[in-house]
């Protein structure tokens, strides 16, 4: 029985190579394509594939959220979080969020498919270039999935009132979670923080 995958990204290209790599072996099916996580989500429920290959940068919902909203959706589903990012950081959150396998999208079209049948056998798939950057990567590793919730919202602009509403916690806890977060990462202003943000790809916005 073939392999019911379903594609997640916001660029058609990447979309349509993904599709044209995937479609060469008999034991694979791409039956779906989303443009953006909250797409994916609805379609992922419709379709239940095996396999989800998603984005980590994409609009509405990011691949960490889709991925949370995935595992909780569907029984035995695989995700494969494409990404340009190799650091610690975004694997961490990507396995955490219950992703099973991590692969940069330039080595995507050399590891894909390792990473689709590995994945299939109940194991993790990291690419290996990942995990070498990993191992040399000393920043952000001490930084919790509130703390990077936190950060992004900073540096969206929401102030600790609209923070506080958004994460259901009082507005002192907020405060108290950003002087953590800016010891931790040795910052010391919210405009250092906000070019974090933006360093590490926890934002769309440019400076």
């Amino acid at each position: 029985m073939a392999i019911k995958i379903m594609l997640a990204d916001d660029h058609q290209i990447v979309k349509d190579g993904l599709r044209a790599l995937l479609e060469k072996r008999d034991n694979f099916e791409i039956v779906g394509e989303a443009g953006d996580g909250t797409e994916a989500v609805k379609l992922a429920k419709e379709l239940k594939p095996d396999v989800i290959i998603t984005d980590l940068n994409m609009p509405n919902m990011d691949g960490i959220d889709s991925t949370k909203q995935f595992c909780s959706d569907l029984d035995n589903i695989q995700v494969i979080i494409l990404s340009m990012h190799s650091k610690k950081l975004f694997v961490s959150e990507a396995l955490k969020a219950g992703a099973r396998g991590y692969v940069p999208k330039e080595r995507a079209f050399e590891e894909l498919v390792a990473a689709i049948e590995t994945v299939m056998t109940g194991q993790v798939y990291v690419s290996p270039t990942v995990v070498s950057e990993c191992l040399l990567d000393n920043g952000s590793f001490s930084l919790s999935t509130r703390d990077i919730s936190i950060i992004k919202l900073i540096a969206d602009g929401k102030s600790s009132k609209e923070i506080a509403r958004e994460l259901s916690v009082s507005t002192k806890t907020i405060d108290a979670s950003r002087r953590q977060i800016m010891d931790k990462l040795n910052i010391n202003s919210i405009p250092e923080l906000v070019k974090y943000a933006i360093s590490e790809g926890l934002t769309n916005i440019e400076l």
